[in-house]
């Protein structure tokens, strides 16, 4: 359990500790037009090998692709660390996207074979909230590498951690983890091809709409050829003898809703994390330390509700209860958020932050407990391989379309202030050029458009809602027999 800890938090903090380097990256290595695909390169190679590295490890065994993941993981971030130039860093980013993806998807279905259904909900709760605070912990830490080392340490401290990850894993984990059942098996590469080109088109969109343009050609096309392929998806996958994505899974309502829920739960949980820090330095005006640690109520509520809710997963029956009741305390937190302002207190704010914390906690790893208890072992991979999916699209569909909203309403908001001065609506961060008279508009411009946008999100979670309404989690015969006999000492160890 601690070496899959370790990788989760790796591979999750990969995601976001580049954030705050991104400027001095561009700097360094003379890229800032396309700066952008340092992150986008990660997330989309991320996201397209998911449904494979789950299949894989259904039919090949999960403990050897499981270390397979990490040393690609850990090669490719020694070379981010000594990359020369852009286009070395973004390959670089697109193989440890490809590791990444691969530790996260593999960790909660092995998760899945050690672990007995019974107790499954406890841990995914720990490895949610590992995924939870690294998502906070992560600009914090490449603030800190940037300022006081250097960016490359945001990459080259992965090294000694996942080394020892990868040791502990070698040793510890146990061999017989995944169906075993590839010798005689082909894999399904057009189903892979597809579904990886899928993901590709979506990431895309979502990260570079609002940069080219909604309505742009590029945009457009894209969305063309991605419903084209999802609609091939189907026919392809029949036509396949051991298939990336089972039609027979896609049918079952608890796979399809559960992914549903964690598409938009994660939705509006990224367009929390990631925007709320940055309401914190421009209009309370901390520094990027600070935000995290005016963030540590939202991190608090989180790794709480993670675990009460983990435990309480054990009864299949509470399962759709735990559901409702996390989805409409994070439906209630973006509400109270839609109500921020410039001259929001403190104390108010960390109450904010811990009830949407407490909602955020108690969703993803139940979504994850109602799969893999519904399904048969033989298909664990792939029903992980399917909900992670859905979060990480969730993700950068609510990134996107957070970060649209919120340009857009500064913009309107901010009509009428000067641009001599070098301020301009499109980069909040040059509000501090404007004159003292001018600037607290500004920030009262900028509190509002974040407050706003937070009110466009909630249907999102409403949506939820309805779905887990119909949610009807099942544990049939065969989940129940999933973990090892052992499991019960695997679990007491732990």
């Amino acid at each position: 359990m601690s070496a899959l800890i370790l990788a989760v938090l790796l591979a999750s903090l990969d995601q976001t500790i580049v954030s705050t380097a991104l400027p001095r990256i561009a700097r360094d290595l003379n890229g800032f037009d396309d700066i952008a695909w340092v992150g986008a390169a990660y997330l989309l190679a991320s996201t397209a090998v998911t449904p494979l590295w789950g299949k894989l490890g259904d039919m090949f065994g999960r403990k050897r692709l499981y270390l397979a993941s990490t040393a690609i993981f850990l090669v490719a971030s020694v070379a981010c660390g000594l990359a020369r130039n852009l286009p070395e860093l973004i390959g670089a980013r697109v193989l440890q996207g490809m590791g990444g993806g691969g530790m996260i998807v593999l960790t909660f279905a092995l998760v899945g074979d050690i672990v007995a259904p019974t107790e499954r909900g406890r841990y995914q709760g720990v490895f949610g909230s590992v995924y939870g605070v690294a998502s906070i912990v992560g600009p914090l830490l490449g603030g800190v590498f940037t300022d006081r080392l250097s960016w490359r340490w945001a990459f080259l401290i992965n090294l000694p951690v996942g080394a020892v990850a990868l040791l502990v894993a070698a040793q510890a984990l146990p061999t017989a983890t995944g169906a075993s059942r590839g010798a005689g098996t082909r894999i399904d590469y057009p189903g892979a091809t597809v579904l990886a080109a899928i993901a590709t088109g979506l990431v895309l969109i979502t990260s570079f709409g609002e940069r080219w343009g909604w309505t742009s050609p590029a945009i457009i096309g894209l969305i063309a050829v991605t419903v084209a392929l999802v609609a091939a998806l189907v026919p392809v996958e029949r036509r396949a003898a051991a298939p990336v994505l089972p039609p027979a899974m896609l049918g079952s309502r608890t796979v399809v809703f559960a992914s549903l829920i964690g598409f938009f739960a994660n939705a509006a949980m990224f367009a929390v994390l990631v925007y709320l820090p940055t309401y914190l330095q421009i209009v309370r005006g901390v520094s990027a330390t600070l935000s995290g640690i005016h963030m540590l109520p939202l991190v608090a509520g989180l790794v709480i509700s993670q675990s009460l809710a983990g435990r309480r997963a054990a009864h299949v029956e509470r399962l759709r209860a735990i559901l409702l009741a996390g989805l409409a305390a994070n439906l209630a937190g973006l509400l109270l958020l839609g109500t921020i302002g410039s001259a929001t207190g403190t104390l108010v704010l960390s109450a904010y932050f811990l009830l949407t914390g407490v909602g955020m906690g108690m969703v993803p790893m139940v979504v994850l407990t109602a799969v893999q208890n519904t399904v048969p072992s033989s298909d664990l991979g792939a029903a992980s391989a399917v909900v992670t999916f859905a979060r990480s699209i969730g993700a950068a569909f609510g990134v996107a379309v957070f970060g649209t909203l919120l340009s857009a309403g500064f913009t309107d908001r901010s009509r009428g202030l000067p641009t001599a001065a070098g301020f301009d609506a499109a980069r909040p961060d040059t509000i501090g050029s404007l004159p003292a008279a001018l600037r607290d508009a500004a920030l009262d411009a900028f509190a509002h458009a974040t407050a706003a946008g937070y009110l466009w999100i909630a249907p999102a979670l409403a949506v939820a809602i309805l779905l887990a309404v119909f949610l009807k989690p099942t544990r049939k015969p065969e989940a129940m027999a999933a973990a090892p006999a052992a499991s019960e000492e695997t679990v007491g160890a732990a």
